[in-house]
């Protein structure tokens, strides 16, 4: 495979971090400001407002600006938490004592057996919207199952590798074993993870939004910003064109550096079958692994 999915995907997802650092400077007007309620209500693209305006006479451009640090704060915080929740529980599973493990395992089956989005609506119809830390919080805790379970598998075959029996043979206590010599190799597995993760949770605080559920006006987000024009895309496509675009740009750009990342390490994935001595890269053969 080609490096150029790789590179195109991070320069985009560089590009479209910059735009939320800057949206503040960037945008051409207040993005919770009613402009003008008779003049600039529901006005089409134009060189005043690119992106037109919404039935508040808010420009759209200002609001998916700001939409995109909404929205990408949120990925970003919520995978995280994740990557924190899922690495501990999976090395949890992976080094607990039998009995621990095994009730371990058994709870992570219960959680996934329970689907994702069934215990956000649920949540969010007896608490109703959730202010945004709580929503991040509630997004990352209901997450964080997968990144365990491949954690665990990934742990569990570099258990059986000679460099780790050599090493708890000398005496290495677990958790430097863990934290120095295994989870640097889990490392392209939580990469992969991480990058696919933000494009779905990017998708999922959309949903939620659109619902009603996620983040709530008149904070923008994108999610929001295509609920404004829901209904209306006959005769105001901009509010649901450009918002949805701005949405697709980082779910395609995090897929693509997702995919590049799991073929490029390919070689180097331990959960599964374990690949032949001789084609572990080298710091995981070399013996300096077990004084460092």
């Amino acid at each position: 495979m080609t490096r150029h999915p790789l590179w195109w995907g991070v320069w985009l997802l560089l590009g479209l971090a910059a735009l939320a650092v800057v949206a503040p400077w960037l945008a051409p007007y207040d993005p919770n400001a009613s402009l003008d309620l008779i003049g600039l209500k529901s006005q089409p693209p134009s060189w005043a407002h690119p992106f037109g305006t919404d039935p508040y006479s808010r420009d759209v451009l200002s609001r998916v600006l700001y939409g995109t640090r909404i929205s990408v704060s949120f990925a970003l915080l919520a995978v995280s938490i994740v990557v924190v929740i899922g690495t501990a529980y999976g090395t949890a599973m992976a080094f607990a004592p039998p009995l621990v493990a095994t009730l371990l395992r058994r709870t992570l089956d219960l959680l996934i057996a329970v689907p994702r989005l069934l215990v956000l609506l649920a949540v969010a119809g007896v608490t109703g919207p959730l202010a945004m830390p709580s929503l991040v919080l509630l997004t990352a805790g209901t997450g964080w199952y997968a990144c365990a379970r491949l954690v665990h598998d990934d742990l569990m075959a570099l258990r059986t590798r000679e460099f780790t029996i050599a090493a708890r043979a000398t005496g290495v206590p677990v958790v430097r074993l863990v934290s120095h010599h295994l989870l640097p190799h889990v490392t392209p597995t939580l990469m992969t993870l991480t990058t696919l993760a933000v494009a779905g949770t990017i998708g999922l605080e959309a949903g939620l939004s659109f619902l009603g559920l996620g983040i709530q006006p008149p904070t923008a987000s994108w999610g929001n910003i295509i609920r404004d024009g829901a209904g209306l895309v006959p005769s105001q496509w901009w509010l649901t064109v450009f918002p949805s675009l701005a949405m697709l740009l980082p779910v395609l750009a995090c897929n693509a550096v997702g995919d590049a990342l799991r073929d490029r390490f390919a070689s180097t994935h331990f959960g599964g079958s374990v690949p032949p001595a001789g084609s572990l890269p080298a710091p995981m053969r070399s013996p300096h692994v077990l004084r460092s």
